[in-house]
C-alpha cells in the first residue's frame, strides 16, 4: 500500500504546479519575493511606508455552487476569475488596492490539466485586479469528494490609506446612487438557478433568442472585477461616500450594509436595463420580483454613493475603465434600509 493507491497522487500534484507556473508568473508584482513552491508566499511591504496610515484589508470567498455548472459544462477556465472577483471586489468596496491573492482548490482527484486550467482563470482575475498570485493549495480528497468534483475558494489582502477608507460616514440626504453593470448572475444565487433549470448538457446547450447565446454561456459568464473602475474614480479626484458589492442577498441585504444610521436608499428599478438572464430565471422559475432582488444582482454588480457634484466625473471615469454605469437612485433621511420602486 502507498499514498497513490490510497487515492492521493503526489506526482499529479507536481505536474499541476509545473503546468500552472506560467500563468502565475504573469501576475507578479515587484513586491513579490521568491517563486512558486515555497511554504509561504512572501510580499515586500516596504512600499506601504509611503502611506501615512496604511490599513490592511482582507477578503475571502468562493464561487458557491457555480462550480457545479463549470463541471457539467466541462469549462474550467473562467471559474477562477469568479473566485478572485468575489474577494477583490470586497476590498475595492472599502477603497483599497488588492495586493496579493491565494487560492485553495479541493478536488476528489487531481487531474493536472484541469487544475492548471482552473488556475489559469485565477491568474486572469489577478491580472484584471493587479493582484499577485503568490501561493495556493490543491488538496486531493479521495473518499470525501467524487473524483470529478472540486471546490474553489480564495483569500486576498489589500491596502488603503486610513483617511481614504470608504465607510459611509459622510453620506447625506440628496446624495446620488450610481450602479455599475454586472455581466450576469456572477457567483451568487446558483442554488436557486439550479432549481429553475435542469443542469444537464442538453439544457445548458439550449440557445435562447432573448439571451443571444446558450443558457450555459449566459450562466458561466465570469463575475466582473470592479477594481480598475473604482481606482479610476479615485484617481479622478472623486471621494466615493459608500460602496456596496451586490452579492448574495441581492439589494435588500447588501445596500443597507453601506449605509449609516438615519440614511435611507431609494433605487428605481427602471433606471437601468435588467439583463435578460434574470427575466428568464423569473419566468421559468415563477420567482417573485422581490425574491429576485433579494437573491440576484439583477444587472448591477456594484452600487456607489456620490455627492451630486461628483456624479458626472465619476461616471466618466467608470466608463473609461470599460464599465457601463447608470444613475439608479438617491439617499434621503430616514430609517436605515433600501426601497426599490
Amino acid at each position: 500500500m502507498d499514498y497513490k493507491k490510497a487515492g492521493v497522487d503526489i506526482e499529479a500534484g507536481y505536474r499541476s504546479v509545473e503546468l500552472m507556473k506560467g500563468y502565475v508568473k504573469e501576475t507578479m508584482r515587484p513586491e513579490v519575493l521568491g517563486g512558486l513552491g515555497g511554504f509561504a508566499g512572501a510580499f515586500d511591504l516596504s512600499k506601504i511606508k509611503e502611506y501615512d496610515e496604511p490599513v490592511l484589508l482582507s477578503g475571502t470567498d468562493g464561487c458557491g455552487t457555480k462550480v457545479k455548472l463549470a463541471m457539467i459544462m466541462d469549462k474550467h477556465d473562467t471559474i477562477g476569475i469568479d473566485a478572485v472577483a468575489m474577494c477583490v471586489n470586497d476590498i475595492a468596496c472599502s477603497g483599497g488596492e488588492p495586493l496579493f491573492f491565494l487560492d485553495y482548490i479541493a478536488c476528489g482527484k487531481n487531474y493536472p490539466e484541469k487544475i492548471a486550467t482552473i488556475v489559469k482563470g485565477v491568474a486572469e482575475g489577478c491580472k484584471q485586479s493587479e493582484a499577485a498570485l503568490i501561493g495556493g493549495e490543491t488538496a486531493e480528497h479521495p473518499g470525501l469528494m467524487p473524483e470529478e468534483d472540486y471546490d474553489l475558494a480564495g483569500f486576498a489582502v489589500g491596502v488603503v490609506e486610513k483617511k481614504e477608507i470608504i465607510d459611509g460616514k459622510t453620506m447625506k440626504d440628496g446624495d446620488i446612487l450610481v450602479g455599475i453593470a454586472s455581466s450576469g448572475v456572477h457567483s451568487n444565487g446558483f442554488s436557486l438557478v439550479r432549481k429553475v433549470f435542469d443542469m444537464t448538457e442538453e439544457s445548458l446547450n439550449t440557445y435562447y433568442d432573448e439571451l443571444g447565446k446558450t443558457l450555459g454561456e449566459a450562466l458561466i459568464e465570469p463575475t466582473r472585477i470592479y477594481v480598475k473602475a473604482l481606482k479610476n474614480v479615485k484617481n479622478a479626484g472623486v471621494k466615493v461616500k459608500g460602496c456596496s458589492h451586490i452579492t448574495g442577498g441581492g439589494f435588500y441585504e447588501n445596500v443597507p450594509r453601506m449605509l449609516p444610521e438615519g440614511i435611507h436608499a431609494t433605487i428605481k428599478k427602471d433606471s437601468y436595463p435588467v439583463l435578460p438572464i434574470f427575466d428568464l430565471i423569473a419566468k421559468n422559475g415563477h420567482v417573485e420580483e422581490k425574491m429576485m432582488y433579494n437573491t440576484f444582482n439583477m444587472g448591477l454588480g456594484m452600487v456607489i454613493a456620490l455627492d451630486p457634484s461628483d456624479v458626472d466625473t465619476a461616471m466618466k471615469a467608470i466608463k473609461e475603465a470599460g464599465e457601463e454605469c447608470y444613475i439608479v437612485g438617491s439617499l434621503s433621511n430616514g430609517e436605515k434600509g433600501v426601497t426599490l420602486c
